[in-house]
């Protein structure tokens, strides 16, 4: 699929046209989304998307623009949605989410969709966790000791799921393409699967990624079209989810959050962006379009 690159975001002009993407269906997306506004969710991943990537996961925070963007942007279309792998509330925390005027159509999906947080609720509903998840969690300091990879990586608790970061290693990639195996021999005992990401690989249950959590909430506000921006490969079932609703004859638009180190996102793009201040200025410049 071909892709299209947004040109430098230019926050003193925010009625700059729309770029065009590079696909009939991209542009069928977004021509439905400015046609329809009302019936349109926007999804959106969180890490990469709205937030810079950073060594420390817990110290990623939204780009400065972002809340102001969705503020104006959320009440002219159905719901905008942050669909993460992060429980909902430090998504909610580290967005700055929580309390903004205009973010009333917000929906947190945390947990790949195990955990909803509506911003005009402010409150977290979920499932009780799988039992899995604390019998790796147990067991993972000593496979990592045992592997020979514990210099520089490092244990992430997400509560419903845990994630081995390897971006601080001598040799990143070596130590993840090193332990891909053995965490995936641990997942599987325990009846979790592993996400790969970008330098991480994240041990969590079965039968939830971001293209269930979309879709359901596609149902769940009976949209008629929808724009989604991801930047990582967890991002690809939620990619996956749009192809099939355009099968339907349901219009979306695909946007890539662009960096070096994933490329398969861009490939399968309408729409490729700049990082999050280019997701940032694409939602600002659609938000002027709706006025």
């Amino acid at each position: 699929m071909g892709t299209h690159t947004t040109d430098s975001p230019d926050p003193a002009n925010p009625t700059k046209p729309l770029p065009t993407p590079a696909t009939p269906a991209g542009r069928d997306g977004l021509a439905a989304l400015l046609a329809r506004p009302r019936t349109a969710v926007i999804g959106l991943d969180f890490d990469g998307t709205l937030a810079p990537i950073v060594a420390d996961p817990e110290q990623a925070r939204a780009h400065p623009e972002a809340v102001p963007v969705l503020a104006a942007l959320a009440p002219k279309v159905a719901s905008v949605a942050v669909i993460t792998g992060r429980p909902a509330d430090v998504a909610v925390r580290n967005g700055g989410f929580a309390g903004v005027p205009g973010l009333e159509h917000l929906t947190v999906l945390g947990h790949y969709g195990a955990e909803r947080w509506d911003a005009a609720t402010g409150t977290i509903t979920a499932p009780p966790p799988h039992p899995g998840v604390a019998e790796v969690r147990a067991e993972l300091p000593g496979l990592l000791d045992r592997a020979g990879a514990w210099q520089g990586t490092w244990i992430e608790e997400k509560g419903r799921a845990v994630a081995v970061h390897t971006r601080r290693a001598e040799d990143p990639q070596a130590a993840f393409e090193a332990l891909r195996e053995p965490l995936t021999e641990l997942a599987t005992r325990h009846g979790l699967i592993v996400e790969p990401g970008r330098m991480v690989l994240e041990l969590r249950p079965p039968g939830m990624d971001k293209g269930v959590a979309l879709s359901d909430h596609l149902r769940r506000t009976g949209a008629e079209s929808v724009l989604y921006a991801g930047d990582d490969l967890g991002d690809l079932p939620a990619f996956a989810a749009v192809d099939k609703l355009r099968a339907d004859r349901v219009p979306g638009l695909l946007v890539c959050s662009g960096s070096s180190e994933v490329t398969e996102l861009a490939a399968r793009a309408d729409l490729v962006v700049d990082g999050p201040a280019g997701v940032v200025d694409l939602l600002r410049r659609l938000a002027a379009q709706l006025d």
